[in-house]
């Protein structure tokens, strides 16, 4: 039986009890075509339905039928945490049912939630991997077991079907298992902390949501207990690792792996914003800053280690290296969307902007049934095409694959899809702040009464041209944010130009039916060049246009010519394509040699061309190829 709510600013994925602009829920905010709405609309009819096939297929969802019947510890499939993969693909559902309410969608996960919830045990636990007779005991294994990391991720799911809606089986379901986790690990209970953070913001979100404060004590208490080396560590995984070197607010950049960085640190912002805790809230934003200005990739990807998928050393940032996992990218996300929402910072919604558009976006496959776990920057050698029937390792696959051994990505790609509506806007009590430039319809209420937007782009990211049409019931500022890279920008409104401040163009007034705020964004292809500090790419340099990061593939050059002969000329002008760039490149015939060094630079023959580039997201779309996003800088005659 379900209990419908009123879906009246229940609020997206993050709803703070305070912060300086208030996030606008699935009510509020309604994706309307466009690019973001082709990508939603990709993700409601393949991606979701493609990871519940994979997950049934191989058995994950089986396994808590199994569970269920008492038979799971006789077969599981999957390592430890494939329950979590069941839990975001619930959160993509229901974020998708906020969306479309009432579709086929509901029965399939009316279902699912059913074999999930069979599975939970009568104290609240629910895990296949533990506590049955015949399974390791429960909370044996908190470096590598991955419990509270599941029941997190859990968590999220129900707050997603609260949120849009509804007080049903599923939140039922995470009540209880929180109840049991607070009492586990309670003030009262055991003094430890899981091995991936993840449970932390998850708890705040569940604890706001369901108005329980014990829930956000305790992810307090997760977050103040990291960084004492009480996990296990291993020769290569060190405290570093599991971000439990130091604690939290004594860190001046995010280390380790990259995925728990991330989350751990969207966490401590929850628990920051809940706590009053200033002086947290101060050393997460300057960790964010230097890990921006010294650990993150053009693409905003982060992580350049394949071992242990963590981050490197300062401006260790190479192109051909590159690990930037999809899932710290999303997780990226989610730490600046939280940031923002206590500054009003446009410099977070400019990094979650390049990070949805260029990490995030390039891991699906244009049918949305394919996926890149790691995302590099420099392909060298052209990919395979990999067997749609099988599992893949989750960095090896040299083109995207259909499903790995561990399958995080796909999930969180698709919950992310599902929920990007609610990084579009904001309000304060005086107005409504556009972040996201997206075809979206907003209708909110602040303090003069009801506020109604609807954003046309005209085909942005690849065009310029932004309108918002505006009424009001009073007096209000709408603010529109001015991209950083977009240096002269104009926003006119009424026949007058806008002033920009702080990043974002703005309009005061009571606005009336025929208001129209227009936005003229440069969009035309530039050169990036990078920190002279990244000895891996010195000399070299990287083309953008309007958000987009640019990149080079061999499918576009001429016929035998791979990205490693090519450099670009410099003193050409860019070329404008409606969906990319040209340039001028140089290709050089590259000489055989028993050494690859000598003592004078090579003497080549070199033939010059125009080359395509295309947007970075798109790449290995059209077979396997080669590709770079830095082309080295030809030498000047």
């Amino acid at each position: 039986m379900t209990d419908t709510l009123d879906r009246t600013r229940l609020g997206g994925p993050v709803n703070p009890s305070s912060s300086l602009l208030r996030p606008l829920g699935p009510s509020e905010v309604r994706i309307a075509g466009g690019f973001w709405g082709e990508k939603q609309e990709l993700n409601a009819a393949s991606i979701i339905g493609h990871c519940l096939t994979w997950m049934e297929r191989i058995g994950w969802v089986g396994n808590f039928d199994r569970a269920a019947d008492g038979t799971v510890a006789e077969h599981h499939d999957g390592i430890e945490f494939v329950d979590s993969e069941v839990y975001k693909l619930l959160e993509a559902m229901a974020w998708e049912l906020g969306r479309t309410p009432d579709g086929p969608l509901e029965p399939v996960y009316r279902e699912l939630v059913e074999r999930v919830a069979a599975a939970q045990e009568p104290d609240g636990y629910l895990h296949t991997s533990f506590g049955r007779p015949g399974q390791r005991p429960r909370y044996s294994d908190l470096e590598w077991g991955h419990e509270l990391y599941c029941f997190g991720h859990l968590f999220q799911a129900a707050v997603a079907r609260y949120r849009t809606g509804h007080d049903d089986a599923l939140v039922a379901v995470a009540r209880r298992l929180a109840d049991h986790v607070y009492t586990e690990f309670g003030p009262e209970g055991r003094d430890a902390i899981c091995g991936h953070p993840e449970i932390e913001t998850a708890l705040v979100e569940l604890g706001r949501a369901l108005r329980e404060p014990r829930y956000v004590e305790l992810a307090r208490l997760l977050v103040e207990r990291r960084g004492r080396r009480t996990l296990k560590t291993t020769l290569f995984q060190g405290s570093e690792y599991f971000l439990d070197d130091v604690p939290v607010r004594r860190a001046d950049v995010l280390r380790g792996h990259a995925v728990r960085a991330m989350y751990l640190s969207a966490g401590a912002v929850d628990v920051a914003t809940e706590s009053g805790d200033a002086e947290l809230l101060d050393a997460l934003r300057r960790q964010w800053d230097n890990t921006v200005a010294h650990r993150t990739y053009v693409t905003g990807g982060i992580g350049s280690h394949h071992q242990n998928e963590e981050f490197g050393s300062d401006f260790e940032l190479p192109a051909d290296r590159a690990y930037a996992e999809t899932c710290a990218a999303i997780g990226s996300v989610m730490f600046s969307w939280r940031l923002l929402l206590q500054t009003g910072d446009a410099r977070y919604a400019d990094l979650i902007e390049r990070t949805l558009l260029n990490a995030v976006l390039v891991s699906p496959r244009e049918d949305g049934r394919a996926f890149y776990y790691a995302n590099t920057l420099h392909q060298r050698v052209a990919g395979s095409e990999p067997d749609e029937d099988e599992v893949s390792e989750r960095a090896e696959s040299s083109m995207r694959a259909p499903w790995f051994e561990v399958s995080c990505c796909p999930t969180n790609v698709a919950r992310t899809l599902a929920s990007v509506s609610s990084y579009v806007a904001t309000a304060t009590d005086d107005g409504v702040q556009l972040h996201l430039l997206a075809d979206a319809e907003v209708e909110t209420t602040v303090g003069t009464g009801a506020v109604r937007l609807a954003v046309r782009t005209g085909g942005y990211p690849y065009a310029g041209s932004i309108e918002i049409d505006a009424e009001s019931e009073g007096e209000v500022e709408v603010r529109v944010r001015i991209p950083g890279w977009a240096a002269g920008a104009v926003a006119r409104f009424r026949g007058e130009e806008l002033p920009v401040v702080d990043g974002y163009a703005r309009a005061r007034a009571h606005f009336v039916s025929g208001d129209r705020i227009h936005l003229d964004l440069p969009i035309e292809p530039r050169l990036t060049y990078p920190d002279a500090r990244i000895d891996a790419l010195r000399g070299t340099v990287a083309v953008e246009r309007g958000p987009l990061v640019l990149c080079a593939e061999s499918t576009d050059l001429p016929s035998g010519v791979d990205v490693s002969r090519i450099a670009l000329d410099a003193g050409v002008p860019l070329g404008y394509l409606p969906d990319g760039a040209t340039v001028a490149i140089a290709i050089a015939e590259p000489r055989d040699a028993p050494w690859p060094y000598g003592d004078a630079e090579s003497d080549e023959t070199v033939t010059t061309a125009t080359a395509r580039l295309i947007p970075y997201h798109r790449w290995a779309n059209r077979g396997p190829s080669t590709m770079r996003v830095f082309l080295p800088v030809a030498a000047a005659d």
